[in-house]
């Protein structure tokens, strides 16, 4: 689970910025929220995040993301660490970025820690967080790192930091170098946080067909309900030459692919998307496509960019839903613009969907970036899981929980208030003096 999330001097989010998901005192929906007993916290399943357009809703999504590639793939020799400062005040930007994650990895809260320029890790630390205090794992600074004393095999930690470069967290290196110590904070950000982005595709859409596969069945039970006309999935059999793919990409396949291995392919213009493999020394392919039925009882085949925009979001959004309603799931997903091409029903039926496998024993959480102000509903969420992102003038980001203001009660029409610009996160657009500009620009009098 994430529990604290702060960064700074991170594209538009110039300031110290803390997002927290310990709840608040509020007894609203209390009885879903998970307990962590032995820190004697609640902690918040889900985050739905307002603002208008360039707020910072997306620098926050992107935030994640980038700590995330940075602690997995990590970085090439001599390449540029790919942080973005804040750009519009000078001293920004030669400063560094920071950035820590509070999280908990096997019923232990641990913060990951770390600041970066461009060209250097400046400083970085592990911390394990007791009911009695914290201590401290190792913490990265001036070139040196300091081990708890605690820890196993001291000679081959250094070992392995030495072997770490200036411009790569030790974290990273330490699970290259097999240190198993550190493991469970490294699989957090590699298994455990998923980020879904407006144009992402779902990884791994060969289970769709895959008719012994799970996600398969559940799928095909689902899609009937949701009044999108598909009534279920499967995959089609098609020519590896004749897919639109580069010649070189081809060779590659054909030289590279093992027996028993897949490659998943997906085609953008044309939305396909296709999965590869060798069966009896032979390539094969198959590519995903819609069934629907006709007014005669017939099943009609479709393409995937046969259907509409909403319909192929739902297809990528629905098995991240699976995955954190899942029993005993500890997933946590992080999907930017979770109402884009959904109708708002939809959006608002899948985050109940959600919601109604939270308990005080769960520990999956989903956080979403949004628009959708059907969804700011004190039926729905409670205050302390309602975040705006507002730019200030000189063009800073800031985040903050509708818990914070004062006149925000349990009985209050939020959607009211937000509308009104009574508690900021709205376009502030001047539309008469723009429709003055268009008429003087256009000669019209």
């Amino acid at each position: 689970m994430l529990i604290e999330l702060q960064i700074e001097n991170w594209m538009s989010f110039r300031d110290k910025t803390v997002f927290s998901t310990a709840a608040s005192r509020e007894r609203q929906h209390g009885e879903r929220l998970p307990q962590l007993s032995k820190y004697k916290l609640k902690i918040l399943p889900v985050a739905a995040i307002y603002g208008a357009n360039a707020s910072g809703k997306t620098a926050f999504f992107r935030a994640m993301s980038f700590v995330k590639d940075l602690v997995v793939d990590g970085t090439r020799p001599d390449a540029f660490i790919l942080v973005e400062p804040f750009k519009l005040q000078a001293k920004y930007k030669d400063s560094p970025s920071k950035f820590s994650f509070s999280i908990l990895v096997e019923d232990r809260i641990h913060i990951f820690s770390f600041s970066v320029t461009r060209k250097t890790v400046l400083e970085e630390k592990l911390t394990e967080i007791q009911p009695a205090g914290e201590k401290v794992l190792y913490h990265r600074k001036s070139g040196k790192c300091k081990f708890d004393s605690a820890l196993p095999d001291q000679k081959f930690l250094q070992f392995a930091f030495q072997g770490t470069r200036e411009n790569q967290l030790f974290l990273t290196n330490a699970i290259s170098q097999k240190v198993e110590t550190f493991r469970p904070v490294f699989d957090w950000f590699d298994d455990t946080l998923e980020l879904v982005s407006p144009d992402s595709q779902y990884a791994r859409f060969d289970q769709f067909l895959d008719e012994e596969h799970s996600l398969y069945t559940i799928m095909n039970a689902i899609l009937p309900k949701l009044d999108t006309g598909i009534h279920s999935i499967g995959g089609e059999e098609v020519p590896f030459d004749s897919i639109l793919i580069p010649e070189n990409f081809k060779t590659e396949i054909r030289e590279k692919l093992k027996a028993g291995d897949a490659a998943r392919i997906e085609v953008g213009r044309t939305s396909e998307r296709i999965i590869i493999t060798r069966q009896e020394g032979e390539i094969s392919a198959k590519k995903l496509v819609t069934f629907h039925t006709s007014q005669e009882g017939e099943e009609i085949k479709f393409d995937l960019r046969q259907e509409s925009d909403g319909s192929q979001r739902l297809l990528d959004l629905l098995p991240a839903f699976f995955a954190i309603c899942a029993k005993n799931s500890k997933k946590v997903f992080v999907i930017d613009e979770l109402d884009r091409s959904l109708h708002t029903l939809m959006t608002r039926r899948l985050v109940q969907l959600f919601l109604t496998s939270c308990s005080p024993n769960s520990r999956a959480q989903l956080f979403l970036t949004t628009h959708d102000v059907m969804l700011m509903d004190q039926e729905i969420l409670r205050r302390d899981e309602m975040w705006i992102t507002e730019k200030s003038k000189n063009g800073a980001s800031t985040l903050h929980s509708f818990s914070e203001y004062k006149d925000v009660r349990s009985d209050k029409d939020i959607q009211k208030s937000y509308l009104q610009g009574r508690m900021g996160g709205i376009p502030k657009v001047l539309v008469n003096t723009c429709l003055t500009d268009i008429k003087s620009m256009s000669g019209q009098d």
